[in-house]
C-alpha cells in the first residue's frame, strides 16, 4: 500500500494530519502509538470505511478515494472490538463471514473447517461466542477475518484485553501469514509488540514523528541517553529524579526507572547524589541500551517540546 499527505478532519478537529507511507507486500507494519493519536481513523480510512479529507494512497492497488468497495473485498480487517455476533455460535460466526465474503458453495464447508482447525476452537463450534474468553473470541475474530484468503490483513489493537501468553501465540500467527506472504497492517499501543514487526511508523496526535525498522529507532532515532534505576520506593524516586536538571522523562519499568537523559555522564552523578543525600544506600544506577518504549517516549518529549509543550505533569 502507498499513502501519500492522507489528512482525515472531524469538523474543526484534524484525526490524521498529512501522513505519508508505505508498505511492501509480506511486510509486518507496525503503526504505533497512544491512545487517540489516529491509528484507527487510520486504519478505517485505508480499509474504505471512511472517506479521507485529502491526500491520495492506494491499497492492493486500489484508490482509496474512488475503489473503497473493491478495497472491501481484498482486504482482511479485524478490528479491536472484535466484530464477532455474541448470540451466535463459533460455527455460526464463521458461516456468517462466509457469507458477508461471498465464499463459493463449493469450498465454503472447507474453509469453515479450516479457520475451526487453524484457530484451535473445535471443542467450542457449538457454544455461544459470548461465553468465550478474550483470547478464545481473539482467535475466532482473526480467523472470520482471513476466511476469504486476504492479501493484506489489517489488525486495529487487536491484542487488546488479552493475556500475555495469548498475545504472544497470536503475534506467532502473524508471523506465519507474513512467511506466507499476507502483508499484515498492525496497530497497537504496545510498545514491546513492536519488536515482532519488520518496520514501524510512531504516530503521535496524527502526525508520523519517526519510521523505521525497530533496530533504527534505537539507534538513529534516540538522541538521548537512557539510564536504569533500581531503588526501593521506585515510584516516588521517579518523581524526584524528574526534576533534576538534565532529565528529561521518567518511566516505571517493573520495579525499577528508566531515566531518559541528555548526557548519561552528567546525568548519573546527579542522581547518585540524590540517592545519597537522603542516605539511600540501596540503589544502582547504569546507562542501558534504549527499549522501543524508551525512544517513543524521548520522541515525543523532544515533539511535545518543539510544540511548546510540557508534559511533566500529565
Amino acid at each position: 500500500m502507498e499513502v501519500r499527505d492522507l489528512e482525515k478532519k472531524f469538523g474543526a478537529f484534524t484525526a490524521v494530519n498529512r501522513v505519508s507511507f508505505h508498505v511492501r507486500r509480506g511486510e509486518i507494519f507496525g503503526f504505533l502509538g497512544p491512545n487517540g493519536a489516529g491509528k484507527s481513523t487510520t486504519i478505517r480510512v485505508l480499509c474504505g470505511i471512511l472517506p479521507p479529507t485529502s491526500g491520495s494512497g492506494t491499497v492492493d492497488g486500489f484508490d482509496i478515494r474512488r475503489e473503497q468497495r473493491r478495497i472491501k473485498q481484498h482486504i482482511g480487517y479485524m478490528s479491536q472490538k472484535f466484530s464477532l455476533y455474541d448470540d451466535l455460535t463459533v460455527e455460526e460466526n464463521i458461516d456468517f463471514y462466509s457469507g458477508i465474503y461471498r465464499i463459493p458453495e463449493a469450498e465454503k464447508n472447507g474453509r469453515e473447517e479450516e479457520i475451526i482447525r487453524t484457530a484451535g476452537i473445535q471443542e467450542f463450534r457449538t457454544r455461544l461466542t459470548r461465553h468465550l474468553s478474550g483470547g478464545w473470541k481473539q482467535r475466532l475474530a482473526l480467523g472470520c477475518a482471513i476466511i476469504h484468503r486476504p492479501r493484506i490483513i489489517f489488525l486495529d489493537e487487536p491484542t487488546s484485553g488479552v493475556d500475555p501468553i495469548t498475545r504472544a501465540s497470536f503475534w506467532d500467527t502473524i508471523k506465519r501469514m507474513a512467511a506466507g506472504g499476507v502483508t499484515v497492517f498492525v496497530t497497537t499501543h504496545y510498545m514491546d509488540e513492536a519488536e515482532n514487526c519488520d518496520r514501524m511508523a510512531l504516530i503521535y496526535r496524527g502526525s508520523i514523528i519517526a519510521m523505521g525498522t525497530p533496530s533504527e529507532m534505537k539507534t538513529e532515532f534516540m538522541r538521548d541517553d537512557v539510564l536504569e534505576i533500581q531503588a526501593p520506593g521506585a515510584e516516588e524516586w521517579a518523581g524526584r529524579i524528574r526534576r533534576l536538571e538534565g532529565i528529561k522523562e521518567t518511566a516505571l519499568f517493573g520495579s525499577g526507572i528508566h531515566a531518559v537523559a541528555a548526557d548519561a555522564a552528567t546525568a548519573e552523578p546527579a542522581i547518585r547524589r540524590l540517592f545519597d543525600a537522603a542516605g539511600e544506600a540501596g540503589y544502582s544506577v547504569k546507562k542501558i541500551v534504549p527499549s522501543l518504549e524508551d525512544v517513543f517516549v524521548s520522541l515525543i518529549e523532544a515533539y511535545d517540546a518543539e510544540k511548546g509543550e510540557d508534559r511533566r505533569g500529565a
